[in-house]
């Protein structure tokens, strides 16, 4: 890893970058024509791209229980735990819907509601990750969508993957499909023979997943346009080189364009831990994909003072950031702009990414300045709500009147006024 000084305009190179027009296109046609098509395209495309002759689109029971079988007992416990964590975390943010009552007999309100229905994408091959379903599923449950529906590519054989499988039963959904890429949006926001549309589509993918996303949002909701995983640990000289190395790969083995980086002040133990990197990357199954991502966007920086290293934190606003210094957690809270924050020497990344409960849905690319991780908030509609009285009205007709004239809106005055005289003597 290359190391270098701090620089105030300290960034992660941007690694989403705009799709070529072909990209854009071969996008549009396949939406294009998935909505003419329906089943129909999803087929082609299935057979065309994965290599899969599919014969039902929707996944039976039998399939879902053929799978769990087959999974590792172990394995659905671990799930099943990590399932309980996820959702104990999550019920912590259901909201409650208001109201205001003024005594004048008025009131407003703030109706909070579920979405109806939400689809998620689940990536195959050799991204197909069971923890994706949990942490998709868990947060709409929790807000309390009424269908939920799992969408994934299938393999040669025209099968999902057994832990996909065995993590949608242990949630309880049943509403499972097979395909992939743009074909899987646009079943889910315009629907097929097979498949009803969906209010908000959420779940990770590749650029033409995330093309598509951008394509069909407006028509349909989405989570967001996610950019290739990224860690930050900030680390002093408390830290140990190897557990630091470990960190900075277990994002780097995800993609060729993930980014680690680490921000330290000691120059000794920046040139241990790449050190370290360069020794543990060759014994990794992915070391192909962890050393691509460490040439082109690992990064170790030095700064001066802890002080530097916590505002280029913030300057860099990245997915997930570890702090692995004395005292942490007070350095952590100094932290503003980051997706996850991960504090102390046993909280490594994968922490959360499977266990801890929170969510590993989250911002990249510097969004975390202004994005947030999934959550039920995500799957929640907020309506407002308002009830005038007769005594309301009369206070306050004539200002409501004079600030829609101010803005030129003479029927909005209109409108108001149209109650000022008593309509049943009139009559």
């Amino acid at each position: 890893m290359n190391i270098e000084q701090l620089t105030p305009d300290i960034s992660i190179r941007r690694r989403m970058t705009e799709a070529s027009r072909e990209q854009v296109q071969a996008v549009r046609d396949v939406i294009k024509e998935v909505r003419k098509d329906g089943d129909a395209a999803l087929r082609k495309f299935a057979k065309k791209w994965d290599g899969a002759d599919l014969e039902a689109i929707r996944v039976s029971a039998e399939e879902v229980a053929a799978a769990v079988k087959r999974f590792d007992p172990q394995l659905l416990a671990d799930l099943t735990e990590a399932r309980d964590n996820i959702r104990r975390y999550h019920e912590q943010q259901k909201q409650e819907s208001f109201r205001l009552d003024k005594p004048n007999g008025s009131y407003v309100a703030n109706r909070v509601t579920p979405i109806a229905s939400a689809g998620l994408y689940v990536p195959g091959g050799t991204a197909a990750y069971p923890s994706s379903v949990l942490m998709n599923v868990i947060p709409a449950q929790a807000a309390g969508v009424a269908r939920i529906a799992i969408i994934s590519p299938a393999d040669q054989d025209g099968k999902l993957s057994d832990g996909v499988l065995a993590a949608a039963h242990i949630l309880g959904i049943d509403e499972i499909y097979k395909s992939g890429g743009a074909q899987a949006i646009a079943a889910l926001a315009y629907g097929t023979e097979t498949i009803a549309p969906v209010d908000k589509i959420t779940g990770p993918g590749n650029v033409f997943v995330a093309l598509a996303k951008r394509e069909v949002s407006g028509d349909v909701a989405i989570d967001m346009i996610a950019g290739p995983s990224e860690i930050a640990v900030l680390a002093d000289t408390s830290a140990y080189a190897d557990e630091v190395a470990a960190d900075l790969l277990s994002q780097a083995e995800h993609d060729p364009m993930a980014s680690a980086v680490l921000l330290t002040t000691s120059e000794r133990f920046a040139a241990e831990v790449a050190k370290e990197v360069e020794r543990q990357v060759a014994a990794l199954p992915r070391r192909e994909i962890a050393a691509a991502s460490i040439r082109d966007y690992g990064k170790i920086y030095l700064g001066e003072t802890l002080d530097e290293l916590v505002a280029a934190v913030n300057e860099l606003a990245p997915e997930h950031v570890e702090v692995l210094t004395e005292n942490p957690e007070a350095v952590a809270e100094r932290i503003t702009d980051a997706g996850a924050i991960f504090i102390g020497r046993f909280s490594s990344e994968p922490v959360g990414d499977y266990f801890a409960g929170t969510n590993h849905v989250l911002p990249t690319n510097s969004t975390a300045r202004f994005a947030s991780a999934l959550s039920v908030y995500d799957f929640l509609k907020r309506t407002s709500v308002v009830y005038y009285s007769e005594q309301a009205w009369r206070e306050d007709h004539e200002k409501i009147a004079r600030l829609a004239r101010l803005e030129g809106l003479e029927a909005h005055a209109r409108a108001v006024e149209s109650r000022s005289w008593n309509k049943e003597e009139s009559s």
